[in-house]
């Protein structure tokens, strides 16, 4: 079985990268329309400067945050809300800065999702069994069985050809809710219904990266599946890594 190894390293080197452009930009918008300014009147040019010099800071301060948190597994100041700016409005230029850079979109996206469970798990926060949701693609599931169990998980025959089997048993060895979905607006649907204080999810690269930002700030940890036989179809997954991150957050 491939092993997805996403280095988080990659993300906050790109990361990095975005908020010095971020700051390159800011600091074009005070220096290019100084002197227009300066005719409306003469203090607007240092105010200018006092406003965009704090976001600067901040766009910075908040980069170095992240890098230590992630570094250290422990959450430092405003972690949650520093993820939330990334997931929401620093992800899409930092994907393309690492297309710029000759680096594929899911070499990225693993990166970021190694960064984001980083975070969540340096919240060092416990959740109940019976508040956490393992959430799975159907593509799990052997093409060929005539039982399907999407919405039901308790159809399976436990015949022990695809990862479904283990995953059942995992869920029930916790006591802990899982859920096999078709797509993300059946994933959107379950998480509403079940109302979890923490997703364990398993999809591919872009359906993690997706499933992450909407379900922010619910925290969700991301694993890769692997797909030998290429995408959505008899993909697999390391049980025991899932195994892993349920003993890791579970109270």
């Amino acid at each position: 079985m491939p092993d997805h190894q996403p280095q988080k390293r990659l993300f906050i080197i790109l990361m990095g990268l975005t908020c010095l452009l971020i700051v390159g930009v800011i600091y074009l918008l005070w220096w290019v329309p100084t002197k227009g300014l300066a005719n409306i009147h003469p203090s607007l040019p240092r105010i200018a400067g006092i406003v965009f010099g704090s976001l600067s800071l901040l766009a910075l301060f908040g980069t170095l945050v992240l890098m230590l948190t992630t570094a250290l597994g422990k959450d430092i100041f405003l972690t949650r809300f520093l993820r939330g700016v990334v997931i929401k409005f620093l992800l899409p230029a930092i994907e393309l800065i690492g297309r710029s850079l000759g680096i594929s979109i899911d070499t990225v996206r693993q990166s970021f999702i190694a960064m984001n469970n980083s975070l969540v798990l340096s919240h060092r926060s416990k959740v109940k069994p019976d508040r956490i949701l393992i959430l799975l693609p159907h593509c799990l599931q052997l093409f060929e069985c005539e039982i399907k169990v999407t919405g039901d998980i308790n159809k399976c025959l436990r015949c022990g050809r695809c990862d479904i089997n283990g995953l059942a048993e995992l869920a029930q060895k916790y006591s802990i809710d899982i859920s096999v979905a078709t797509g993300g607006t059946l994933a959107r649907k379950v998480i509403i219904e079940k109302r979890p204080k923490l997703v364990l999810a398993v999809a591919c690269e872009r359906d993690l990266t997706s499933g992450i930002k909407d379900c922010y700030p619910l925290p969700v940890l991301g694993i890769l599946n692997d797909r030998p036989f290429g995408p959505c179809f008899n993909t697999t997954v390391d049980i025991a890594k899932i195994d892993e991150s349920i003993r890791m957050v579970m109270a």
